[in-house]
């Protein structure tokens, strides 16, 4: 309990012409007045009842002092208070040392002597309030009748070294007692703990024995915890006991206290085990996504020296390790980018969360994913181009527009880490040229959403061949309807409708030139549109692509009349049987003039496939040198219109090559010296 210096004051009516106008006293009236004070001081100190009105006594003290006798007064008062404490002293040096409860005990006593030491003070100050405010005040180096009292306590009581000893131990044992869980007397603590502070005897008395206790205390309590406990455990019992020593400082200890006890605090639970605790989980919180975990941990790291810097490498370090994973394991190709864009999700949402969106964790995590991305070349720019087709094309039913936008947003943020733009360019605008050419795109809108996020990303000169694919489509459509016009005109309609599209060389991806056999009709109609182009654009070059095209064919099985949306290659095979049942696999080659490889994918997906409009002898999975053909009169299926894909080769295009050959002559790529099928992006 801290009590004021000054606390009450007797009212007292006194005029000064009363003290110049009062005739001599008796000689023994100083002496009378004193015995009468000094009656009612012993009163106070023995807590019995005082004889004397109050207020007669502090015009005693008053009288007093005018007439000059304030330093024996003082003298007088001080010798009585301080015989007083002396003999408080006996029942404290003599109290029993047994058991924990003798200590309490005594401290109870201790309390009891001290809050009756301070009551009494200031009913004495009370009645010697004129001589305090007088004598006292005019005399700099006298303390006041309180200060006094402290004093005299801190000389006769607590500077007693067995007195100090025990009440210093006791305070240390009720705390520690709080810290295994019981409770104790809080109040007590508060009083005890402000009569050292009042005392000026708080910091060298008890605090530095309290704070190696501590430190002790922690030392051994974060060794043991540590190997016992999993780190979510560990981190709430540290926030635990740092909110328990917070609330002991607000409760009973000196305020003075909390910088070097939370200091060391911190230290013995947090910062001897920083590395300890990252290495035994961080990795469990992240995977985990822990984020109340998360976000304590990082509270408590803030608190320490080194702290953040330690979990940003570790942060920095897991990311790698993870996105490296993700990246470099051939079997998770198939999911690679959509574990890209969750893991770019979770992280951001750590360090937004979690880590107060501090700067250096969000950078760190830029130069994570942008080191782990590169460790495998080309592979991540082609499976980002691929998965960008698989969310463009049409029947991705996943997304609306507002999500598929978000999508493409997220998608470029991961194709910012990565260096070989070039190789995602090659495989963006192979599937980009299909996507336009067999009409798949979802959306035109989306298609130039992404383009102005390239563009805005890589620059003009990156997306310049793009956008030229799109005008080439654009033109392509006032082509067409012209050369309609222009049919409608001729003597000899065709009963072939043909769609053409006009592809600038230099624009689209290449393709290999590859020389079949077409029927008649379907030559005739190539001519007439040559010769209408060309008289449009003379001095141009037509080169057509037969790998491009594609057809819509009307067949008539048992079930009833189909339409079948094929490629050009399944158009020319399915057309042979209009002139035969039965045909080897050596005889459509040799009618159709398709290449072996591209005849065999062919035959597989219109006799293999689901939609099996051709049977195949004998049955298999595969086609090979030798198979027969006939047409499957018996075909069935739910839809009028049916699309027959055609199966894709396997291995990557052949376009890609060209383009790592391009990018090695211009000394934007480089094999590497051990291995030649490797290759490194030059920066």
């Amino acid at each position: 309990m801290h009590f004021p210096l000054c606390c009450i004051a007797v009212c007292a009516k006194s005029t000064s012409h009363g003290v110049l106008d009062r005739p001599k006293l008796a000689e023994n009236y100083t002496e009378d007045t004193w015995l009468k004070l000094r009656d009612a001081v012993g009163a106070i100190q023995n807590s019995t009842s005082i004889k004397y009105n109050l207020e007669e006594l502090y015009q005693a003290v008053e009288n007093l002092c005018s007439y000059k006798v304030s330093p024996t007064l003082y003298k007088q008062l001080r010798q009585v208070c301080e015989d007083h404490v002396q003999a408080q002293i006996h029942q404290f040096r003599e109290y029993p040392f047994l058991c924990s409860l003798d200590n309490l005990s005594f401290l109870k006593r201790m309390n009891r002597c001290w809050q009756d030491h301070c009551r009494q003070t200031i009913m004495i100050r009370s009645i010697f309030l004129f001589l305090d405010r007088t004598y006292v005040l005019q005399n700099s180096l006298l303390p006041s009748i309180w200060d006094t009292g402290l004093e005299l306590f801190r000389t006769h009581i607590v500077s007693d070294s067995a007195v100090q000893k025990r009440t210093v131990e006791g305070i240390l044992e009720q705390i520690e007692l709080e810290r295994n869980g019981e409770t104790v007397d809080r109040s007590l603590l508060r009083s005890l703990l402000g009569m050292l502070s009042d005392l000026q005897v708080y910091k060298d008395s008890f605090e530095e024995r309290f704070l190696t206790e501590t430190n002790r205390l922690y030392a051994a309590e974060g060794q043991h915890l540590m190997q016992e406990r999993d780190v979510p455990e560990y981190l709430h019992h540290v926030a635990r006991r740092l909110e328990e020593e917070n609330d002991r400082i607000v409760s009973y200890l000196d305020q003075s206290t909390q910088k070097r006890l939370i200091s060391c605090v911190e230290k013995q639970l947090l910062e001897e085990h920083m590395t300890a605790i990252l290495q035994k989980g961080l990795s469990t919180l992240l995977d985990e996504n822990r984020v109340t975990e998360l976000t304590l941990l990082y509270q408590l790291f803030s608190k320490v020296k080194g702290g953040l810097p330690t979990l940003l490498q570790f942060w920095r370090d897991y990311i790698k390790s993870f996105g490296g994973e993700i990246v470099c394991t051939p079997e998770k190709d198939k999911d690679m980018v959509q574990d890209l864009l969750d893991f770019k999700d979770k992280m951001d949402n750590v360090a937004q969360s979690c880590f107060a969106r501090n700067e250096s964790f969000i950078n760190a995590m830029k130069e994570a994913f942008e080191t782990f991305i590169n460790k495998r070349p080309n592979k991540p720019a082609e499976l980002i181009a691929k998965y960008v087709d698989s969310k463009l094309r049409a029947g991705n039913k996943e997304a609306t527009e507002e999500e598929l936008e978000r999508i493409l947003d997220k998608i470029m943020i991961i194709f910012r880490f990565i260096h070989g733009k070039d190789v995602f360019e090659a495989f963006y605008k192979k599937d980009l040229a299909k996507r336009l050419l067999v009409g798949k795109s979802a959306s035109v809108d989306a298609e130039k959403s992404m383009l102005s996020k390239l563009k805005h990303e890589c620059g003009a000169a990156f997306t310049s061949k793009l956008e030229g694919m799109f005008k080439d489509m654009e033109l392509s459509k006032d082509i067409m309807i012209q050369f309609k016009q222009y049919m409608q005109n001729q003597s000899e309609p065709s009963n072939i409708e043909l769609t053409v599209n006009i592809l600038t060389m230099g624009y689209w991806p290449s393709y290999t030139p590859m020389e079949v056999h077409l029927p008649t009709e379907m030559v005739k109609l190539q001519e007439v549109f040559k010769l209408f182009y060309l008289g449009k654009h003379s001095g141009r070059k037509l080169q057509w692509q037969p790998t491009l095209g594609h057809a819509v064919l009307k067949a008539e099985f048992k079930e009833g009349k189909k339409e079948l949306q094929v490629s050009l290659f399944q158009t020319l095979v399915l057309l042979m049987f209009n002139e035969g049942e039965e045909f080897s696999m050596e005889e459509i080659r040799a009618a159709t003039g398709i290449e072996e490889g591209e005849l065999k994918r062919t035959l597989q997906s219109l006799a293999c496939g689901k939609a099996r409009v051709l049977n195949k002898n004998p049955r298999g999975k595969d086609v090979e040198d030798g198979d027969r053909f006939n047409f499957n009169n018996d075909f069935k299926h739910k839809l009028f219109r049916i699309k027959i894909n055609q199966i894709q080769m396997k291995e990557t295009p052949g376009d890609l090559k060209k383009r790592i050959e391009s990018l090695i002559d211009r000394d934007y790529m480089e094999r590497d010296k051990e291995t030649p099928n490797q290759y490194h992006y030059v920066a």
